[in-house]
């Protein structure tokens, strides 16, 4: 019987004909391979790299709920004796009448305005590449690629004498209109249009009378919304982050990023040794919005430059 049941037992995947599995000939050329491009190599690289990202993080989140002396004093990432995340958060936005509000205001503004009109000029910049024909189209759109190999710092003082001419220096609109041009979000709008965008629909929508804005809005913008997603998120974390562009235009106080007010205070530690306390409760703040937005978003994120990438 036991022979019977033995006869009768589908074979295993291992030993079926042909089956893929980890054969002498697998198992040795795997052997073969370089020791730095196994599995375990680069499972431990990567997992050397997550820690070396998270520490930072980690060592910030003991820091908001201790003292200023206990900052000075004991391991980094040993928690306080207490639990002073509440007194330290109402500090923040208490001291020097309240800035730290004001700077968290201004970043947002700039931040959610730069990013949306930034977002609907790389989408229509990236559709009229894609789908209209006029002289010079791929010299145009070479030269605003190559924007994208220009480092951010190295137009900054150019930007500062324009504005100076323009007399909008130490204004919002110093910070502001810079931001609304991304180079990197044209080329994204462009590829995901060619992939994602029909000729055959915006055909049809001309037959039934719709002009070439009204196409657009309503039905090429509504195709590329994964791909606006990833646009605006980019350029929102990018402005988020900016530090250098406001620190050449601004000198108002009150029109100071959230970013640049931080070093204006840590500038200022020896003056008020608690400024030490605001600037690393602050930069915990900082980054709430950040991950408010981004972990709801990151599913679309990713597949608009899934997307992106591959049209």
């Amino acid at each position: 019987m036991t022979d019977l049941l033995d006869t009768e037992r589908p074979p295993r995947r291992s030993e079926r004909p042909g089956a893929a599995g980890p054969g002498p000939g697998r198992r040795a050329a795997r052997d073969s391979s370089p020791w730095w491009l196994r599995r375990s190599a680069v499972t431990a690289l990567c997992a050397i790299a997550g820690v070396y990202t998270l520490l930072p993080l980690v060592w910030l989140l003991f820091a908001v709920t201790k003292t200023l002396p206990e900052l000075y004093s004991g391991n980094g990432f040993s928690p306080s004796a207490g639990f002073h995340v509440f007194d330290n958060v109402r500090d923040l936005f208490t001291v020097d009448g309240g800035r730290f509000g004001r700077w968290m205001l201004n970043t947002a503004v700039y931040a959610v305005g730069g990013a949306l009109a930034a977002t609907l000029l790389s989408v229509a910049a990236g559709y009229a590449f894609d789908k209209f024909q006029f002289r010079g189209k791929e010299k145009w759109y070479a030269l605003v690629i190559a924007g994208v190999l220009i480092p951010n710092t190295a137009i900054v003082i150019p930007l500062y004498l324009m504005m100076a001419n323009a007399q909008l220096t130490d204004t919002m609109w110093s910070v502001f209109i810079p931001l609304i041009v991304n180079p990197f979000g044209v080329y994204l709008a462009r590829a995901y249009s060619s992939g994602a965008i029909p000729d055959e629909l915006l055909e049809a929508a001309r037959i039934d009378g719709a002009g070439e804005i009204r196409t657009f809005f309503s039905v090429g913008l509504r195709i590329m919304g994964p791909g606006a997603l990833t646009i605006f998120l980019i350029q929102f974390i990018g402005i988020w982050n900016n530090f250098f562009l406001p620190m050449v235009m601004l000198t108002d106080n009150d029109l100071f990023t959230v970013a640049q007010g931080l070093f204006t205070w840590n500038s200022a530690v020896s003056q008020n040794p608690d400024y030490t306390r605001m600037v690393v409760v602050g930069s915990a703040v900082t980054t709430i919005p950040l991950l408010l937005l981004f972990i709801p978003l990151q599913r679309h994120w990713r597949a608009g430059l899934a997307e992106g990438g591959v049209k």
